[in-house]
């Protein structure tokens, strides 16, 4: 990609009613597009590496034997009726709207009555289950406030994975597998490190759920942390009874503000025995589906590595979900210079190295500060100075290290590698 042809352009500035570090690297770096408060477009380089980040849950949830659906956004007022969550009094935060005849529908804000009515449709037996059924889908939930940027939007991508169980000991092992699969996510897009599983309400449904908590200043959360145990407790739930059931000691416990990026609850038969959702077992007797649900967003993802891995200079992108591998700049008016950067560009790619290669006639500090903001991984410098040593200039991202290696070097090097000279 050649970063002249590229759209859209970075900015100097975010807009002034933008509040968030995520939403203001995001805007400035060219990332997304602000439509009102709460509401984002995205442009291509955010696009990219949305799609990285979706790749990575996808890979995970198919692993844990998760088979990926797509539902409807529009939603039956009846169908919420059953299970009493029409009701704006008991959820506030439906968009709802009307078709030309006044039937009222609903906008989803998450999947579980949907997905149940299909499953009446597929299941009847204790042979057809467990099933794991995830999606990966639009959401819209009318936030009373949406000033943390891409990390609580109004409209919004969750991956909601469902699983229908026969028995509580089922579901209670898939929970298990899903907490792990969890971890690997988080691991794999750069904030494992920061991400704690932290002990939250469970409501009706059990005496504790599990939220994922990462660790960051622009959390709307505190938990806290033991981090010899490397597991949290939300500042909801923290209790001397609480503290007790977890083994925990609150003089061992570290406080910390962090941001949701993932949660996994049991739902039990709540859904299922509203919506007519039971199987036969083998005795030939009629039972409830027991159902768990959990959730990721991938843009709240997104936002959250934004906000825990940038500085002063802008964002600093994991290898595995920047929106490219490499970026390639030369400086100075030579013709030679030029062709040499040119060379590394199609070199790299042949290897399939992604690459964004600044072919743009601007000063060498616009092009810094640009590949800076942008946060690609390593850059690869080609300057006249450079050119005459056969070499070129290596700077990582991640530690603003910079080295000088010579040309043939970097072109027979795997990315990893470069990552690391």
């Amino acid at each position: 990609m050649r970063q002249s042809e590229l759209f859209t352009k970075t900015r100097k500035e975010a807009p002034k009613d933008e509040v968030s570090l995520n939403a203001q690297l995001l805007i400035k770096g060219g990332f997304i597009h602000k439509e009102m408060a709460g509401v984002y477009s995205y442009l291509p380089l955010g696009l990219r590496v949305l799609n990285k980040i979706i790749g990575v849950i996808r890979e995970e949830m198919n692993a844990i034997g998760g088979q990926e659906v797509f539902l409807s956004s529009l939603q039956s007022k009846a169908l919420w009726e059953k299970t009493d969550r029409w009701n704006d009094e008991k959820v506030d935060n439906w968009f709802k709207t009307k078709l030309n005849n006044d039937t009222e529908l609903g906008l989803g804000f998450t999947h579980e009555e949907p997905l149940t009515a299909i499953l009446t449709e597929h299941i009847s037996s204790y042979r057809d289950l467990p099933k794991y059924i995830y999606q990966i889908q639009t959401k819209f939930r009318n936030e009373a406030r949406a000033k943390s940027g891409v990390m609580r939007a109004r409209e919004f991508l969750m991956k909601d994975l469902y699983s229908f169980s026969k028995s509580e000991e089922e579901r209670k092992e898939f929970y298990d597998i899903v907490a792990d699969a969890y971890h690997k996510i988080f691991s794999r897009v750069g904030i494992g490190e920061k991400t704690y599983m932290t002990f939250a309400s469970g409501g009706v449904f059990s005496k504790y759920s599990h939220e994922f908590q990462t660790e960051c200043e622009a959390g709307e959360d505190i938990i806290y942390v033991d981090e010899k145990k490397n597991i949290a407790v939300n500042k909801e739930v923290l209790t001397d009874e609480v503290l007790s059931d977890l083994g925990l000691k609150k003089d061992e416990l570290v406080e910390k503000k962090a941001v949701e990026v993932g949660n996994i609850f049991n739902l039990g038969a709540r859904f299922s025995e509203s919506l007519g959702l039971t199987f036969k077992d083998e005795k030939g007797e009629s039972r409830p589906v027991i159902m768990g649900s959990y959730g990721i967003g991938p843009g709240r993802l997104l936002g959250t590595v934004v906000e825990s891995l940038s500085d002063d200079k802008g964002i600093i992108w994991p290898e595995l979900i920047a929106p490219f591998q490499a970026h390639i700049l030369f400086i100075g008016d030579s013709l030679d210079v030029r062709k040499e950067a040119e060379r590394v560009v199609n070199e790299l790619e042949k290897k399939g190295v992604e690459v964004l290669y600044d072919d743009r006639d601007v000063s060498a500090g616009e092009k810094f500060a640009d590949s800076d903001l942008i946060g690609i991984p390593i850059r690869i410098l080609i300057s006249e100075k450079t050119l005459l040593q056969k070499k070129a200039e290596l700077k990582s991202r991640k530690t603003n290290e910079i080295k000088l290696v010579d040309i043939e070097s970097v072109l027979s090097k795997d990315l990893d590698v470069l990552l690391k000279l």
